[in-house]
């Protein structure tokens, strides 16, 4: 891998876990998007809070995420639902893992620039950041069976 690929690679990373982030907090707090975006831009991508350093993010990767998934909103939670077991809701879930399924999703769905494998892996190392091992598998096992709908072999 060429340094620069290297570079984009980790800037895409850093941005999934940032829109992760805006994602969860839009749920919390209800912050209208292009706030959000805004607030991410000035104070978060790239910036150091509390001693911990935010790798530079790919911004405009991070703002289609964000908007993409706020704005399929309704058809990403569709393909969750469709892929959950009995008995279980998307309400059900951690607020921050639905963040993580429906930023992957949106990515199944929208980003056809992405290879699928790429887009679980990444999202099941964002997983990591928030949770134990058992719920990293739950992530890899969702977005595979959903990117079996939503895409063809790639």
């Amino acid at each position: 891998m060429s340094s620069r690929t290297a570079a984009r690679s980790k800037a895409r990373a850093a941005a999934r876990l940032a829109a992760t982030q805006a994602l969860y907090q839009h749920e919390m707090e209800g912050t209208p998007v292009p706030r959000l975006l805004h607030e991410f831009h000035a104070h978060r991508l790239g910036a150091t809070i509390e001693d911990a350093e935010y790798a530079e993010a790919d911004v405009a990767f991070f703002d289609d995420v964000v908007t993409g998934t706020t704005a399929r909103g309704e058809e990403i939670d569709a393909a969750i639902r469709g892929k959950l077991a009995s008995g279980w809701t998307l309400e059900r879930l951690d607020k921050s893992m639905r963040a993580i399924l429906r930023a992957g999703t949106y990515e199944l769905l929208a980003r056809v620039d992405v290879p699928t494998a790429t887009v679980i892996s990444e999202y099941v190392d964002v997983a990591h950041a928030f949770f134990e091992r058992r719920e990293t598998g739950f992530v890899n096992g969702l977005l595979d069976a959903i990117s079996k709908d939503v895409r063809r072999a790639s």
